[in-house]
């Protein structure tokens, strides 16, 4: 799509966001994201109404959106008014298919169960991993065709994610894209065309996951000593090695879910961003030094989970609005790290952005995410590889990326890039 393309459309969607009422808003709307035309949305709604309450989408029925960067911290860090307890989007489970995850508990059963899987994620364990990420890094970026278009989410983000899911869970490396299908399966929302056509056809690959991961387990929670890897530690977890099935397959959803598209599409839209902001790239070859920073303001601008649902516990006021005991509530991370009352020119990259990590996409609270040190980390050594590769030339983003169908997932299916060729 060119330049003056992408400019119509942006127009003409900050014209239907200030026209639209506003008790027809639906920001969770998947095709929103899609076009990637829900900014002037969330800009509206911080102004006009930061606690805004939706009726209009049947699938999820009726539900709040909280917009702004302080709000959704009040919500987010209160666990014991805004519960996780059952789903963390805002489509309810379907009571015969639903997948207990400790993500969607509330203490003391979450404390327990991540507390399980932490020690994967614990600074000594990342030490260890950097090598190998480094190296799996290396043989990726060095297979890339030179002077020729090529995918970058499926060469680059989905293989190095799928490389180290693989590892983390001491999967079947040869199999490992398997990971990549059930992450994709579970976060899809069923359409004609899409990644699945059925809620049907989306139950019956996660149960043959289920399956597979049932094996897995089996042949780990009778060895002599316990493996450093995810299905050992739950397979010998106190509170979680008499999981049913369903539970089971709930926290391998969150583990494979967290562990793939937080930094995959951090690593798409890192590139994007930077092909946006020319002159930030610019800064970067002048001082690769900034890329841990860069790193977490790329995570910000991304942010690749759009929100998080919570559940009210009792009747309570936020933002002047009344929200009552069982009312359905979405953190929209995606509008808070646009915030401009907090975050100074929210919607362009810096890179040497002061305090880039105070940004929302990693959560507050218990449930901050478990895992985010493991997504920068990878994410840095990515940019330290491409910086040694191309120190003085740019990837280029050939056009507009095209966007996954979803307002959960804030990600990419493609996104065509030209690499020139690499320094040796």
């Amino acid at each position: 799509m060119s330049d003056a393309a992408v400019k119509y459309e942006i127009d003409e969607a900050r014209e239907k966001a200030y026209t639209t009422p506003l008790d027809q808003y639906d920001p969770a709307d998947p095709i929103l994201f899609k076009t990637n035309t829900m900014w002037p949305y969330f800009e509206r709604l911080r102004a006009e109404a930061p606690v805004h309450y939706s009726t209009v989408n049947e699938e999820v029925g009726p539900y709040w959106s909280v917009t702004r960067y302080k709000d959704i911290m009040a919500v987010d860090t209160n666990h014991q008014v805004f519960s996780s307890e059952g789903s963390i989007v805002l489509r309810d489970p379907d009571e015969d298919f639903k997948l207990p995850m400790f993500i969607a508990m509330d203490p003391p059963k979450h404390d327990e169960q991540r507390k399980v899987v932490s020690p994967i994620v614990a600074p000594a364990n990342l030490a260890k991993l950097e090598s190998t990420i480094r190296e799996r890094l290396s043989r990726i970026l060095d297979e890339l065709p030179e002077n020729e278009p090529f995918n970058w989410v499926d060469r680059v983000s989905i293989e190095l994610t799928t490389q180290m899911l693989a590892t983390l869970f001491d999967f079947p490396f040869e199999e490992r894209r398997k990971l990549t299908r059930w992450s994709d399966v579970a976060t899809a929302t069923p359409m004609e065309g899409g990644i699945v056509e059925t809620e049907d056809q989306r139950r019956a690959e996660l149960l043959e996951c289920a399956e597979y991961f049932i094996g897995l387990w089996n042949e780990r929670v009778n060895a002599r000593e316990p493996g450093n890897d995810l299905i050992s530690m739950l397979a010998h977890g106190e509170s979680t090695r008499n999981m049913d099935k369903m539970e089971y397959l709930g926290n391998l959803i969150l583990l494979i879910v967290g562990g793939n598209d937080t930094t995959r599409n951090s690593l798409t839209g890192g590139l994007y961003a930077l092909n946006q902001f020319p002159e930030q790239y610019r800064k970067l070859q002048e001082n690769p030094g900034v890329i841990p920073n860069m790193v977490a303001e790329i995570i910000r601008w991304q942010t690749p989970l759009a929100y998080m649902r919570r559940t009210a516990l009792q009747d309570v006021e936020l933002g002047g609005k009344k929200i009552r005991k069982g009312d359905k509530v979405a953190m929209w991370y995606v509008s808070g790290n646009r915030d401009d009352s907090v975050i100074e020119n929210p919607n362009e990259l810096i890179i040497d952005r002061d305090r880039a990590r105070q940004h929302l996409s990693f959560g507050f609270g218990i449930h901050r995410c478990v895992g985010n040190r493991l997504a920068e980390m990878q994410l840095r050594i990515t940019w330290e590889e491409i910086m040694k590769r191309w120190p003085n030339q740019r990837l280029e983003v050939l056009k507009e990326p095209v966007r996954v169908h979803s307002s959960f997932v804030k990600g990419y299916e493609e996104m065509m890039v030209v690499v020139p060729k690499r320094k040796h």
